[in-house]
């Protein structure tokens, strides 16, 4: 019987071995191109790892016993060959994983050695503005939240001119698809808000009143937003909608935290009072009404 996800990864549960080169990073490694790439070979884990020729014949070998069924030997080649019943034994294998790995490759963030991908079809992007975060910002930010200190700020909103001083007791991050803010406590307000990082001009460290994060409840309690299809789509166009969001039963559900929830909805399309076409507006929220109380029932948090 071939080994399940679970019945591998037990192995190393009781004994994992650390460091990018351990041999369960290897065995990872072997398990990916082989979902991804079909092949590997020895030459592919010793360049990748710097390791030697024995050391990546064990590796495979290892793999082996482990995944019987899950490559062959090709001697004109001299290649393993993912079998036709190959079944990946590694979360790391995932799609998700590999078209994450892939944006971070082609975006920059990260190197061709840092992830597994090997060859890598050619691929585009939608791009955006940048929106830089000054390091140093992040830096204030992270440690006051780290030590549960309060930041003196000097914020230049929407709402006003001239910049203001603004004194806020940060607890999290956000990131609403386009641009990262800081969720924190507002002593001016008396309130939760969130603080957009390139709007934050200067930053500096205060003694300040400890603030309880637990007291954010927009941002520690969820809301489930139930999609279903535009029932305004033809039954063929609906059923393309329900593969493409993976629906089952004709809907998808998606959790957010509730300080979130605006800029879901913003990023859905969901914002909207109708208006468009229904192949414009493909899905809608089948629990539009309790959606839009709770959203009214947020005060405005961001500035």
């Amino acid at each position: 019987m071939k080994p399940t996800r679970d019945t591998v990864a037990s192995p190393f549960k009781r004994q994992r071995q650390s460091g990018p080169w351990g041999q369960e990073r290897r065995l990872e490694f072997i398990d990916f191109r082989l979902q991804w790439d079909g092949r590997i070979n020895r030459s592919d884990l010793m360049n990748h790892f710097g390791i030697s020729v024995p050391q990546a014949s064990a590796d495979i070998a290892s793999y082996s016993e482990l995944a019987p069924g899950n490559l062959s030997y090709d001697r004109s080649a001299r290649v393993y060959i993912a079998t036709s019943g190959f079944t990946s034994i590694f979360p790391t294998s995932s799609a998700e994983h590999y078209l994450n790995d892939l944006l971070a490759l082609t975006t920059n963030v990260l190197a061709k050695e840092e992830c597994f991908i090997g060859w890598a079809p050619s691929m585009a992007i939608a791009s955006s503005p940048a929106r830089p975060v000054p390091s140093g910002t992040l830096v204030s930010v992270l440690r006051a939240i780290r030590s549960q200190a309060s930041l003196d700020v000097l914020y230049q909103s929407m709402a006003r001119p001239q910049p203001t001083l603004r004194r806020i007791s940060p607890h999290g991050i956000g990131h609403d698809g386009f641009r990262w803010h800081v969720r924190a406590y507002c002593h001016s307000r008396k309130a939760f808000r969130d603080f957009v990082f390139a709007r934050m001009l200067e930053v500096h460290s205060v003694d300040g009143l400890v603030v309880n994060a637990e007291d954010d409840q927009a941002w520690f309690t969820s809301v489930q937003l139930v999609l279903v299809p535009n029932p305004a789509l033809s039954p063929s166009r609906r059923r393309v909608v329900e593969l493409e969001y993976a629906m089952t039963n004709g809907q998808a559900v998606m959790e957010t935290r509730q300080a979130m929830l605006y800029y879901v909805l913003k990023r859905l399309g969901l914002n909207r009072d109708g208006g468009l076409r229904p192949e414009a507006q493909q899905i809608q929220l089948k629990n539009d009404a309790e959606v839009k109380a709770i959203l009214e029932g947020l005060a405005m948090s961001y500035d």
